[in-house]
């Protein structure tokens, strides 16, 4: 059973799918990065200062009662929220990232050379009319009813 374990573990794809896993979650981090702290605060500061992470909506208050300045505050009082702001903020991340795999699978599939398809071979064979029987092209007599195909 270890022996076949190693040998799953080691083969080709395993460890290009273990690598391809760490360097997406790494690639996830820094979309993450770029969309809270790079492009939602301009959005934010566009629409009125808003801060997307604190937008939610209060479902049920908590103690002490609402109002509360932001999202932890909220969380803080134990109130229950349905927290839109966040899941705005994912679905960007989700956009951006779905964009920048689109674009590096077509740039590979631009180096990728397209093969030409190879020109259809020539038959090699080819049937006596006399008696049926498949023959080299080049021959000139049939060997099964040795006719002339010299015509």
């Amino acid at each position: 059973m270890w022996a076949e374990l190693k040998k799953f573990l080691l083969r080709g794809n395993v460890v290009d799918l273990a690598v391809g896993v760490i360097i997406g979650g790494a690639f996830g981090g820094i979309v993450n990065s770029l969309v809270n702290d790079v492009i939602m605060p301009p959005v934010g500061l566009l629409l009125g200062k808003v801060d997307f992470k604190d937008l939610y909506l209060l479902l049920k208050s908590g103690e002490p009662a609402a109002p509360y300045a932001t999202l932890a505050d909220a969380q803080e009082a134990g109130a229950v929220t349905l927290n839109y702001g966040v899941f705005l903020n994912s679905v960007i991340s989700f956009l951006i990232v779905g964009l920048a795999v689109f674009l590096l699978v077509r740039a590979v599939n631009h180096l990728v050379e397209k093969e030409e398809p190879a020109a259809p071979a020539e038959p090699s064979e080819k049937t006596c009319p006399f008696c049926a029987t498949a023959i080299p092209v080049e021959a000139v007599r049939c060997p099964h009813c040795t006719s002339d195909l010299s015509e």
